[in-house]
């Protein structure tokens, strides 16, 4: 198969849909590989290296998707890329559907087929394509929440870990998944108080096994959120509905209860946001501040280190992506029940409810949609 990596087109976005070593993988498999030129230059990958790879060099990006029958990125197509996706292409990356009516439309349009790292599933009913990133985002969240922290940031001033005579600071994590266990990572690594609230008891469970008396759980039915809120120095918004709109669990009301100075981080702005104050921003201009609380919102947190990132995502995307190659997709989607959860939009038609229901479209099976 012919597979076309095209250069990310979204602003600071620096990551690609291919290493040089997985271009090398699927070239064994006897598959032809186009890398748009300087596509991977921001991510520490030149043109030579995808050239003793095996890859041929396209000189633009149209170049890639008139001649490509998978096409390979990292994040949602933008519109100038929508427009020039052919029928029967299939594109396989980050989608992120249910916060983006006018790309779902779009693709509808096109009559392509689309799937998405992030709504593809495992036996445990996790995420695997996903889980990479929000591992960054995590980690990157405390990292980019302690700096707006900062006086010269518009923060509060405090410093996370605290010092000799001064307090830790507060960090509230809404979510005990992937982003939330990352976050925490770095949060206790920095000696901050930390407290991780999630409606799953046997989750809090394992993360205190992980971290001991470093954290302390807070399930989501039994705790006070307005006073977690109030107390936090940071907030890290790191809930996850699988290919849905984020849930909003921080109203604006809850806003006037923080600190003058306080960082929200919603690594779930990509979805929508799990605070109802925030918008997408960017690494360039990455914060605003609302009711004197700064929000860091910035949807694509893994673009701002791309060469861990494009790393750590192909070392999930690829085998997937070469069982996409070796048998076509509807073989490939057919076998593996896990891999089809990722089908979002095939030919015309809308194969992944969550996507369906927010929009009020027409649902179809994706079992039954990759029959014809």
């Amino acid at each position: 198969m012919k597979i076309g990596v095209p250069k990310e087109i979204k602003p600071q976005e620096n990551r690609i849909g291919l290493t040089p070593d997985s271009v090398k993988a699927l070239v064994s498999e006897g598959h032809e590989v186009l890398v748009e030129n300087n596509g991977g230059f921001e991510a520490g990958f030149d043109n030579d290296q995808y050239l003793k790879a095996g890859a041929k060099i396209a000189g633009t990006s149209a170049d890639i998707f008139n001649d490509s029958e998978i096409i390979v990125k990292v994040k949602e197509p933008q519109k100038v890329e929508v427009d020039m996706i052919r029928e029967n292409q299939i594109v396989y990356t980050y989608l992120h559907l249910a916060a983006a009516k006018e790309l779902t439309q779009g693709l509808i349009k096109s009559k392509s087929i689309n799937i998405a790292y992030e709504t593809v599933t495992d036996d445990n009913g996790r995420l695997p394509l996903l889980a990479p990133m929000s591992a960054v985002a995590g980690r990157m969240s405390v990292q980019a929440g302690a700096h707006c922290l900062e006086k010269n940031q518009k923060g509060r001033g405090v410093l996370l870990g605290g010092a000799p005579g001064g307090e830790p600071a507060n960090v509230l994590i809404l979510g005990g998944g992937v982003v939330g266990e990352n976050a925490a990572t770095i949060a206790t690594g920095m000696q901050a108080k930390v407290h991780i609230v999630d409606k799953s008891e046997a989750r809090l469970n394992q993360l205190v096994e992980i971290f001991g008396d470093k954290i302390i759980p807070e399930q989501s039915e039994k705790v006070d959120l307005n006073k977690l809120v109030a107390q936090a120095d940071l907030l890290v918004g790191g809930v996850l509905i699988p290919g849905a709109e984020a849930p909003k669990l921080i109203t604006k009301d809850m806003l006037k209860l923080m600190k003058r100075g306080s960082v929200i981080v919603d690594v779930a702005i990509d979805q929508g946001g799990c605070v109802e104050t925030s918008k997408p921003t960017t690494h360039r201009d990455p914060t605003y501040i609302v009711d004197d609380v700064v929000h860091y919102c910035v949807a694509n947190m893994p673009g701002g280190v791309p060469r861990t990132s494009t790393f750590a995502l192909n070392q999930a995307t690829l085998p997937y992506l070469i069982k996409l190659a070796n048998k076509g997709y509807q073989k490939a989607l057919s076998e593996d029940k896990n891999f089809l959860a990722g089908l979002n939009v095939h030919k015309g038609e809308v194969t992944y409810k969550a996507v369906a229901d927010v929009f009020g479209l027409d649902f179809i099976k994706p079992e039954d949609a990759i029959k014809h």
